[in-house]
């Protein structure tokens, strides 16, 4: 088996793969302020409700943009299950090529993201992502992986929001009824979820003026069901797309 992590600002998703199925997947809230000791009986105690022995893995990669928690799931990957984890980098046999001036710089989950859309869905291919930030990425049909844009993440533009002003009541967000609220809270929802997925649409159909207007969209992220239901322009929803690259990557680098 293999364990693949993905650490992230918000959630830390953790899936284990046998060959090329995704077996068992979690969605964790990342906390910085976890020890070491703590992350090892999450990962022990989610392995026991899985019934996967530490025998059974056999291999561990993973994608990070939060640098702290590295050293403490390197460690506890090495501790609980004796195998040194693959951490993902442009330095790596990808499959693609990360076509931008300095490829140190390209988040690994979007790494991750591309590898699985491109080897899954062909190309050219957008990736959506929506979490704690909301990117676009693409890669063209020759494999290489142009860029995008990042914009922030609908969780973090909502918190932002009722932080600074007075009379805005904190709201769920969820699908209005309409998109003239009625009140208040109406209102807000209908910003957030209709405003967040005509914004997404609208720079998937920029970016496919520059890339190819036949190009797949494939969506993913902790928190793209609040809006992908709006969108005209995502072609499908993968939840675990970033552990499908994180699986690819390392049977290509194993």
């Amino acid at each position: 088996m293999l364990l693949t992590v993905d650490v992230g600002n918000t959630n830390i998703v953790m899936g284990f793969y046998k060959d090329s199925e995704l077996v068992r997947a979690w969605r964790l809230s990342t906390d910085r302020g976890r020890t070491k000791d703590e992350y090892a009986i999450l990962l022990d105690s989610i392995m026991r409700m899985s019934s996967i022995a530490p025998k059974d893995v056999k291999g561990a990669v993973g994608a990070s943009v939060v640098p702290p928690l590295v050293e403490s799931i390197t460690k506890v990957v090495k501790e609980c299950l004796s195998l040194n984890i693959l951490w993902v980098s442009y330095k790596l046999d990808l499959g693609i090529r990360l076509a931008v001036e300095n490829p140190a710089t390209v988040g690994a989950d979007r790494i991750a993201n591309a590898v699985g859309a491109y080897f899954l869905y062909g190309a050219p291919v957008i990736v959506v992502d929506m979490g704690t930030a909301l990117t676009w990425c693409a890669v063209d049909e020759g494999g290489n992986w142009l860029g995008g844009a990042i914009f922030p993440g609908i969780k973090v533009a909502s918190e932002a929001l009722f932080a600074r002003t007075a009379l805005l009541p904190k709201v769920e967000l969820r699908k209005p009824m309409s998109a003239i609220g009625k009140t208040t809270e109406e209102n807000i929802q209908s910003g957030f979820i209709f405003g967040y997925a005509s914004m997404i649409d609208g720079m998937i159909r920029r970016i496919k003026r520059e890339l190819g207007e036949h190009s797949f969209v494939v969506a993913t992220g902790g928190l793209i069901d609040l809006v992908a239901e709006e969108s005209k322009e995502i072609n499908l929803v993968n939840p675990w797309l970033t552990l499908e690259g994180l699986r690819i990557i390392y049977e290509r680098n194993s």
